[in-house]
């Protein structure tokens, strides 16, 4: 199957031992993908909390029934919650050889913190060298215009490099821990580890309860230290306390915090309860800026000019204490300097929430803004 060309990556350099591209919206990641896919030549790995049987779900359908008829082993495995895939699509996919597995079917009668446990990671390995994680999911809300998509802005990552081997250790023990087919070991050559500080990868790891708090520590420790600047870009913004806090005293003591939400959202009740917490944020010194236009699902930081991050973690407690979470954490000046344009680039469609404008917000504005913040757990 003839694939489109891939758009250039927002930005592509050498980091320690790894090859990156920076990758924005669906329109540079989508191609980017789909050509990794059909370059494979022994194993691809998807990971996904949303998978549509849409015009994109059938793009991705025929090109990894394409790579599976030639003898490549490919492994989906798909959030039940989130997906919406036909019997006939997953049915299509198994007569081509694809083996795809629905992670936590609803089962009312199971404990109802495993029923909330949702896999919110996005990952694509292949051949355990090539791999892809951020934010985007597989559905046309993704999409490019010209492809029927609806161009919702979000940020993916091309790694090539031992993070992706790492990559694909997290998704081999959930494939197995969920009950996936037998792996044939052979094809993913279980060479030793060989993480690299320059790119780490760090995930919300299934069952054990110490792996759960990676992220966040990380995200704290980060601002924590920070001297200069925090630019963050996180479309579900409630965070724990403890990272308001951290956000609160870096911008008291001078350091320039800009956090961008989205504006325009698919879930307004997450707005409205981040709307609650401006308030402490704006008053320490932080900046908010809102996003308008179409709707922004990415989650990536930079701060300092030199710790970065992107990958599927929103600052909210489903993300932080129950999902399964993935996270690329970056080391490098250059790729923070690419960060850190990104972000510039971005705000030029957003509106500054002041402090003036947050004190001018309606009654019932804030009214529904607490009423959310309240099931902020839930959202």
């Amino acid at each position: 199957m003839s694939q489109p060309p891939t758009a250039p990556a927002f930005a592509e350099m050498t980091v320690g031992a790894h090859r990156l591209a920076l990758l924005k919206d669906g329109a540079q990641a989508y191609p980017a993908m789909l050509e990794a896919i059909a370059r494979a030549r022994r194993t691809i790995c998807l990971e996904t909390y949303i998978l549509r049987g849409d015009r994109t779900g059938q793009r991705f359908a025929e090109a990894l029934m394409e790579r599976a008829a030639a003898g490549v082993e490919v492994n989906v495995l798909f959030d039940a919650w989130g997906s919406s895939v036909s019997s006939s699509f997953l049915d299509g996919l198994r007569r081509a050889g694809v083996r795809p597995l629905a992670f936590r079917p609803l089962d009312l009668s199971a404990p109802l913190g495993k029923v909330a446990r949702r896999d919110h990671r996005k990952a694509l390995i292949v051949d355990g060298a090539v791999a892809f994680t951020g934010g985007l999911n597989l559905s046309d809300d993704y999409a490019a215009p010209e492809d029927g998509g609806a161009d919702w802005r979000d940020t993916h990552l091309r790694i090539e490099g031992p993070a992706a081997a790492e990559l694909q250790y997290f998704f081999l023990r959930t494939w197995q821990r969920t009950g996936g087919a037998p792996i044939d070991d052979e094809r993913y050559g279980y060479a030793e580890r060989r993480p690299d500080p320059a790119v780490q990868i760090i995930s919300n790891d299934l069952p054990r309860r110490r792996h759960r708090h990676g992220i966040r520590e990380a995200y704290r420790l980060a601002i924590e230290r920070a001297r200069r600047k925090i630019f963050i870009t996180n479309a579900y913004f409630l965070p724990p306390l403890r990272i308001i806090h951290a956000l609160s005293a870096a911008a008291r003591r001078g350091v320039d915090v800009r956090i961008m939400v989205a504006g325009t959202t698919d879930v307004p009740a997450v707005l409205l309860a981040s709307r609650a917490i401006y308030g402490h944020l704006l008053d320490a010194g932080a900046r908010m800026f809102e996003w308008r236009g179409r709707v922004l699902h990415a989650k990536t930081a930079v701060i300092d000019g030199l710790w970065s991050t992107v990958g599927s973690t929103n600052l909210d407690s489903q993300s932080l204490r129950m999902n399964l979470e993935v996270n690329a954490i970056i080391s490098h000046r250059g790729f923070a300097g690419a960060m850190e344009r990104m972000f510039a680039d971005d705000l030029a469609h957003c509106r500054e929430i002041t402090v003036a404008r947050w004190a001018r917000r309606p009654l019932w504005e804030r009214a529904a803004s607490w009423t959310a913040y309240l099931a902020r757990d839930w959202l």
